[in-house]
C-alpha cells in the first residue's frame, strides 16, 4: 500500500492540536467548579430574581459595606434586603453592579453608600492586586457593564479558566487542598488589645502608607455617578461612614479628616443627599467587643449598628414604617 507522507503530516497537524484542545476541554469542566469556589462571595447575586425580589433595602461598598450591614432580622420580618458590598470594591464596580442588577430593586429602595477613608483613593495595594480583584466581576457582570472589558480576560477567567490556572491546576489531583483564601475581616471572637493594635497598624499602613495622593478627582466622579444612578431610577441614596475603632482612627491626621469630611459634605450638598458619619461614634469607638478588627464590625456589632440606623436614619425609618 502506497504511503502518502504529505497526507499523514496534515492529519498529524490536525489531530495533535485537536487532541490537545479536547484534553484542555475535559480538564476545564471540573476545574471550572473548583475555580468558582474563589468567587463564593458573589454567589448571593444569583438569588436576585429568585429568592430575593423587589429589594427595599440595599447597600453597596467595599468590605465596610460587606461586613457592617446585616439584614437577617429584617429579612425575618419580611423585608427584601440585599448586600452588594464586596472586599476592596470601588464605586466604579458599585455602579456596575447596580446597572446589572438594579432592576431587582423596588422603587423607593434605600441604598446605603459607604464612604471610607480610602474611598477617594484605592484600597488595593498595587496593580497586580487590583487586576486580581477585578477579574471576579467577569463572573457576575455582562460585558457591557465591566469597566475596561477585555475579551481575552473573559475567555481565560469565565470560559476556560484552566488556561490561567497556573499552579492551581494541581487542585485537579485527588486529595488536593481546596481551601479558600479569605481576603478580609478578622475573627468573630474577641482579640487581645496587643493583637488588635497590631492589626490596626497594618490596616492604617494599607490605607495610607506609600500613597502620595489620597484624593483622586475620578473617585469623586465615580461616587457622584452612583448617586445619580440611584436618583434617576427612583432609589434613595444615603452616604454613610461606618463605625471605626479608636485604634484605626487615632493615627489618622486631623488634616486628612478635615479634607475627607469637606469632600463628602460638598458632594452631599451638590447632589442633595444626606451623609451620616459613625466613624467616631462613642458607642463603638472603644468597645472592641463589637469589632472583628480595627475597622470592621463583627456580627454582633453589625446587628447593633443596624438597630441604630433604624432609629437614627430618617430615610431608613421611612422605608421600614411604610412596609410594617
Amino acid at each position: 500500500m502506497k504511503k502518502h507522507p504529505a497526507l499523514i503530516f496534515i492529519i498529524k497537524c490536525i489531530a495533535i492540536p485537536a487532541a490537545a484542545v479536547y484534553l484542555i476541554y475535559l480538564m476545564n469542566v471540573p476545574y471550572k467548579e473548583i475555580d468558582s469556589l474563589k468567587y463564593r462571595d458573589l454567589w448571593g447575586l444569583w438569588t436576585l430574581g429568585n429568592q430575593v425580589n423587589e429589594v427595599e433595602i440595599a447597600n453597596v461598598g467595599s468590605s465596610h459595606g460587606a461586613y457592617d450591614f446585616v439584614y437577617d432580622e429584617l429579612s425575618e420580618e419580611g423585608f427584601s434586603c440585599f448586600n452588594f458590598g464586596n472586599v476592596s470594591q470601588t464605586y466604579q464596580y458599585d455602579l456596575s453592579l447596580l446597572k446589572e442588577y438594579g432592576h431587582h430593586l423596588k422603587e423607593g429602595c434605600i441604598v446605603f453608600i459607604p464612604v471610607s477613608y480610602f474611598s477617594f483613593n484605592n484600597e488595593t495595594v498595587g496593580e497586580t492586586e487590583a487586576q486580581a480583584l477585578s477579574v471576579k466581576y467577569y463572573h457576575c457582570l455582562s460585558p457591557k457593564n465591566i469597566p475596561d472589558y477585555d475579551l481575552y480576560t473573559d475567555i481565560v477567567t469565565t470560559r476556560f479558566p484552566i488556561l490561567s490556572a497556573g499552579e492551581e491546576i494541581l487542585k485537579l489531583l485527588p486529595g488536593a487542598d481546596l481551601s479558600l483564601v479569605v481576603f478580609a475581616s478578622g475573627s468573630e471572637g474577641g482579640v487581645d488589645e496587643a493583637e488588635f493594635a497590631s492589626r490596626a497598624a497594618q490596616r492604617y499602613d494599607r490605607h495610607f502608607g506609600n500613597k502620595t495622593e489620597l484624593f483622586l478627582p475620578e473617585r469623586e466622579e465615580e461616587l457622584t455617578a452612583v448617586i445619580d444612578y440611584c436618583k434617576e431610577h427612583g432609589f434613595t441614596p444615603v452616604l454613610i461612614t461606618t463605625p471605626f475603632s479608636s485604634y484605626y482612627n487615632d493615627p489618622v491626621p486631623v488634616e486628612f479628616l478635615d479634607r475627607f469630611h469637606n469632600t463628602i459634605n460638598r458632594i452631599a450638598s451638590d447632589t442633595g443627599v444626606n451623609y451620616y458619619d459613625y466613624s467616631h461614634d462613642d458607642r463603638f469607638l472603644t468597645n472592641l467587643s463589637l469589632f472583628s478588627d480595627s475597622d470592621h464590625l463583627n456580627p454582633e456589632g453589625a446587628q447593633y449598628f443596624m438597630e441604630i440606623l433604624e432609629e437614627e436614619i430618617p430615610e431608613f425609618n421611612k422605608v421600614l414604617t411604610s412596609s410594617r
